[in-house]
């Protein structure tokens, strides 16, 4: 389910390419095929992640598989701008209510904290499987002379053979709750999850690392070529051929290494303190920033790629770490708490980077800054969570009470 949804959503610049050229949209008009989606997850996760509790997992999770494939395959005919966004956002609503009930059944089949964080890594290092092949079968349909629509029908047999799989899977039980607890599921309780310290905090986490990381995927290309103010990408500024290949695959680098370092993360956060591996390796994130800043394209080319190895685990973890600090009758309803605050960081960050570069003569450095600010503070507060540890008692008792 992870790699499916991110066939669809990080193909969106291979895709937003074409659909500029086919309909003579706007910039502005064709970034709305970024937001509007993540807006969906976001609404979604916030008021519709309590499905996942009242429902159960299997029934959340077919029901939000049945809306995205209907989505998918219904980019047969879509051959309107407005139709195509309308259903981008549909399948952001759809993946809103699926990826909460995996969210939360990820803590029915964990038997420890510790272990709930490795298979998070876990699941999220096929997100990054997903990264990798979206565009590359985006370029090839292209290169093909097939319409890009075909990735998301590709997608929507992928999902068919998901919805067959999860009727046929036995699902593990979870801790429903009581009658009065169940009673009490409801977009109420996910408005008030808001308020809890442990929700707030993660959520306040993902956001920023989400934002950080879309200066990545969405301003490196921009910051990377030799002109600007070319219409045309040019890499004739690096000198050597390698350098020139990695300036025109570093998007794929990133993805590639931030894959891999989410395969390593499941041994990782099973052997070594989770709260010191988030500092280290936020920290570099703010140096790989800042010397690519300082040092220029040619440093940046290699330094911004790499943050990928740094950036893998932290997301997982605190998605894990969240949901964690919870009883598992309201781990669909946090997991739609944090979603909400993920989606709109990868919705809102760009967006803000993009005002101030334009606003400094379209140079995307300017917008790399913002990041680095995002970055920083990031940093600042997993340097807080490391020396004061304020989630271990709370993450103690859940264990006791929810972990077998």
């Amino acid at each position: 389910m992870f790699m499916m949804f991110a066939m669809t959503s990080d193909s969106v610049g291979e895709i937003i390419k074409e659909v500029k050229v086919a309909f003579s949209v706007s910039n502005a008009q064709a970034s709305l095929m970024h937001s509007l989606p993540m807006l969906g997850i976001a609404l979604s996760g916030l008021f519709l992640g309590f499905l996942a509790d009242k429902l159960g997992r299997k029934p959340t999770i077919i029901i939000g598989l049945a809306l995205f494939g209907v989505a998918c395959y219904s980019f047969l005919i879509a051959n309107d701008f407005v139709l195509i966004v309308s259903l981008m956002t549909l399948s952001g609503v759809a993946v809103g209510v699926f990826k909460t009930g995996a969210l939360a059944l990820i803590g029915d089949i964990s038997t420890s904290t510790k272990q709930h964080t490795a298979t998070m890594n876990g699941a999220e290092a096929f997100f990054g499987v997903g990264a990798i092949i979206g565009p590359l079968i985006v370029a090839y349909l292209i290169h093909q002379g097939v319409a890009w629509q075909w990735l998301y029908v590709i997608a929507g047999g992928v999902c068919t053979v998901l919805i067959v799989g999860a009727l046929l899977v036995k699902y593990p039980s979870y801790m429903r709750g009581n009658s009065e607890q169940v009673k009490k599921v409801s977009v109420t309780q996910s408005l008030a999850l808001l308020k809890n310290p442990y929700a707030l905090g993660f959520s306040i986490g993902a956001f920023l690392y989400v934002a950080a990381e879309s200066a990545i995927y969405v301003w490196m290309p921009s910051y990377l070529v030799c002109d600007a103010t070319s219409l045309k990408a040019t890499y004739e500024c690096y000198t050597e051929g390698f350098a020139q290949t990695l300036a025109i695959y570093s998007v794929t680098a990133f993805f590639i290494l931030r894959a891999a370092g989410r395969f390593v993360g499941i041994w990782m956060m099973s052997h070594f303190n989770w709260a010191l591996v988030l500092m280290l390796f936020s920290g570099a994130i703010v140096l790989c920033f800042s010397a690519g800043l300082w040092g220029g394209k040619n440093v940046a080319l290699f330094l911004f790629p790499l943050t990928g190895i740094f950036m893998s685990v932290i997301y997982p973890t605190f998605n894990s770490k969240g949901i964690s600090c919870f009883p598992k009758h309201q781990h669909g309803t946090v997991a739609g708490v944090i979603l909400f605050f993920t989606a709109a960081g990868a919705a809102t960050g760009p967006f803000v980077m993009g005002l101030v570069s334009d606003a400094n003569g379209g140079d995307a450095k300017y917008g790399f800054m913002v990041a680095t600010v995002f970055a920083t503070i990031l940093f600042m507060g997993l340097v807080f969570n490391y020396l004061y540890n304020p989630t271990q008692r709370k993450l103690a008792e859940i264990e006791a009470s929810e972990y077998h």
